[in-house]
């Protein structure tokens, strides 16, 4: 092996030595340890790197190249411009949910009280209370909730970091929880058939029962429609996540158990249904 010096000697031995992983993790994982932007990371190939940081990136892309996610190597994952706490067993932050909390964002007022079903990480709770906050929204009442221990401990310890005042509440779905005004909550909804298409990564490092959503990906759809009554306040909103191919089976269920909703879905960035919206109409 050539010695390493400078940051694109790195960036070469790096891409050979976890050649199976994407190219845009092995990039992702040396810049944020190095603390640089992904425009610095392209401009700086030829910055003399310390003894200390070349051992640490060794270290880590070894461990990228058994296919360990680099959000877990780094122990944090980026979103809404929030670092979050991750740790194996708590799902990676996705940035299509960012939408998600857009939208929620647009219809919600001060002195509300929240829900963040399926909480994982923290990261909606984080993101929204922060950016509502930027907007004048406030006296928010906070809850989160989530099926696994070792969820609630990563929620926490990120409520913790942005000094948040969350309740937080073990629950499969909505059962045993208050009442709310709003809900959001980005669940489980990969089909079981889609396992063989999915990232191996993904599959290796991240909770299945925060991926997957049964036969039909709706199985929390379904439970949800059936308890939502019981959980929101009159008027009451929910904002959910969805896989893009479900909008049809979601249309039925919704029509059929919420006929008193007005219900709306969404486009993400990309085109694709994404995003459903419920209003009780009580």
């Amino acid at each position: 092996m050539a010695k390493i010096a400078t940051l694109k000697d790195l960036s070469i031995w790096a891409t050979e030595t976890a050649a199976k992983q994407r190219q845009e993790d092995v990039d992702f994982l040396l810049a944020e340890r190095l603390g640089l932007s992904p425009s610095e990371f392209e401009l700086k190939q030829e910055m003399v790197l310390t003894d200390a940081q070349i051992k640490q990136a060794q270290k880590d892309v070894k461990k990228l190249a058994k296919g360990i996610s680099p959000q877990y190597i780094l122990g944090y994952s980026w979103f809404y411009g929030y670092k979050i706490l991750v740790e194996q067993g708590v799902l990676i932050p996705r940035f299509e949910t960012e939408e998600l909390v857009a939208w929620t964002l647009e219809e919600l007022k001060s002195s509300e009280t929240v829900l963040d079903l399926g909480t994982g990480s923290g990261c909606i709770t984080v993101a929204l209370a922060k950016e509502a906050a930027k907007k004048g929204i406030t006296d928010l009442n906070l809850f989160a909730s989530d099926v696994t221990d070792a969820a609630l401990r990563t929620a926490e310890e990120n409520f913790l970091v942005y000094d948040l005042d969350v309740t937080v509440r073990k629950a499969n779905v909505l059962i045993g929880l208050e009442k709310f005004d709003k809900i959001i909550s980005n669940p489980p909804y990969i089909k079981e058939s889609e396992k063989d298409v999915m990232d191996q990564n993904v599959l290796q490092n991240e909770p299945k029962e925060a991926l997957f959503g049964g036969k039909s990906g709706i199985t929390f759809y379904q439970k949800f429609a059936k308890q939502v009554r019981e959980h929101l306040n009159p008027g009451g909103e929910f904002f959910l996540e969805f896989g893009f191919s479900e909008k049809q089976q979601l249309q039925e269920l919704f029509a059929k158990e919420l006929p008193d909703f007005a219900i709306e879905f969404k486009d993400d960035m990309a085109i694709k249904p994404r995003m459903v919206f419920g209003k009780w109409n009580k």
